[in-house]
């Protein structure tokens, strides 16, 4: 893909976008950046201007987009947008970060999509590859924009990739080895008209994959199992909740694979050291990828085995006076928080709220009810959760807190020893936070400050 001398305007001044805007400019493009934010919010802006790139803030000035020769959108500006359209009907090609990328990347792409339980797997298939022997990178929604890894890849490796429904949205020619689909529940309904379009915007991972690919279906999700039919790759199905004739799923306490009339014990239930029976899928899902991509079952039973999660995920903070503290800020749908609630046994305190995204709090006002939880609601969220408790049966003792430090105190207060605080926001971060790591990181500075009094 030629770049040089073309005006390539990039629109979103974060991560990805800063990112694809130096690396165009580094290769003679004429870059614009356009953010709506004033440009006194946008924190690389020396940054840019000093790489020669022009910026444009505060709006999105419809002849930007009409001019350009290329558009490249960050995954958090919706391609809905009015500007974007208007560059549509002027025949200006739109792509994401995501898809720029693999324009350049070389080696095998693995890509990992789901409503929950994406980063864990991602950075576990990484691992699995690593530990094994290949050259393997990691990038995409995991943190690391995917086009900084252009430089390092290599022809006999493999980039693997966290791919959000919003990266996913503007894939054309992207292409995976490997790519699965975790599992979809509502998500993001703020952005999607229905579950139907964010599902699509998922399935598009599949898309430009040949039969000499693979595809990694959860057997336990009907929509995403339906969607066997969308990819002529190869496919390898897992599940949690039964075992398969043919792919990787328990039996008992161990995680077989069948496959051709053959079976191959990859790993014990209890060799696992996450929590939670979705990890147990995650785990299986990662597998198979590992298998796809030829990673050796010795080699990966000793990966899962050392494995201890990322940051964010169900993550142990610290042991207050007997009352145990868990970070899963990352818990930003409803479906990820009843799965954290579903991962302890302990009397829970749950610290819920944030920016709403538009899902249905009932059913984890149901599960808390049954658990005798606590609840500690915080953010812009906080009385439309309170009224899903309400219409419940109003049997959770709820509570308020306008900051994460007043949270975690009270969760300590209401918390008798063995218990556990658990922050599970099921909402977004954007309300109070810059983002999830930035409201799990004030999270564990709050259970720090508590410790010291």
């Amino acid at each position: 893909m030629e770049v040089a001398g073309k005006k390539i305007l990039v629109v979103g001044a974060a991560l990805s976008g800063v990112a694809a805007a130096r690396f165009l400019a580094g290769r003679g493009a004429l870059v614009t950046v356009n953010d709506a934010k004033p440009e006194s919010e946008l924190e690389e802006a020396a940054v840019l201007r000093a790489a020669g790139i022009e910026i444009v803030s505060g709006s999105h000035p419809v002849e930007l987009f009409e001019n350009a020769d290329l558009i490249v959108a960050s995954p958090g500006v919706p391609l809905a947008l009015e500007p974007f359209r208007r560059a549509r009907t002027a025949e200006v090609p739109i792509m994401g970060e995501v898809e720029l990328a693999g324009r350049f990347l070389r080696g095998r792409l693995v890509g990992i999509t789901g409503s929950n339980g994406k980063t864990t797997t991602t950075a576990l298939v990484g691992e699995l590859l690593a530990q094994a022997g290949l050259h393997v990178q990691v990038g995409g929604n995991i943190g690391t924009p995917l086009i900084s890894l252009v430089e390092a890849s290599r022809d006999d490796g493999f980039t693997v990739i966290e791919a959000s429904s919003f990266q996913l949205e503007a894939v054309d020619q992207l292409h995976f080895f490997a790519a699965t689909i975790l599992n979809i529940t509502p998500d993001h309904l703020d952005r999607y008209d229905s579950m139907e379009s964010y599902a699509a915007a998922k399935a598009r991972i599949f898309d430009n994959q040949t039969a000499d690919d693979f595809a990694i279906l959860n057997a336990d999700d009907a929509r995403v199992s339906a969607m066997r039919g969308l990819t002529p790759a190869r496919a390898i199905f897992f599940s949690r909740a039964r075992t398969l004739e043919e792919g990787v799923s328990l039996r008992g306490d161990e995680i077989v694979w069948r496959r051709g009339g053959e079976e191959t014990v990859l790993l014990g239930r209890g060799e696992i050291g996450l929590r939670g029976a979705h990890n147990l899928e995650n785990v299986c899902a990662a597998l198979a990828l590992g298998l796809a991509c030829g990673a050796g079952v010795e080699s990966m039973r000793e990966t899962v085995r050392g494995f201890k999660g990322v940051e964010h995920r169900l993550e142990y903070v610290a042991e207050v006076g007997g009352v145990r503290f868990y970070n899963d800020s990352k818990a930003t749908n409803v479906d990820a928080a009843i799965k954290a609630v579903e991962a302890f046994e302990e009397r829970l305190v749950v610290i819920l709220g944030g920016k709403d995204k538009g899902g249905d709090y009932a059913p984890l006002a149901r599960l808390l009810g049954e658990r005798g939880a606590a609840a500690i609601l915080i953010g812009a969220a906080a009385d439309k959760i309170a009224s899903a408790i309400e219409a419940e049966g109003g049997s959770i003792s709820v509570y308020r807190a306008s900051t994460m430090q007043q949270a975690v105190e009270k969760g300590f207060e209401l918390s008798e020893a063995g218990g556990v605080v658990l922050l599970a926001p099921a909402c977004a971060s954007f309300d109070m936070f810059r983002n999830f790591g930035h409201r799990g990181r004030v999270f564990k500075d709050a259970v720090r400050e508590l410790e010291r009094k």
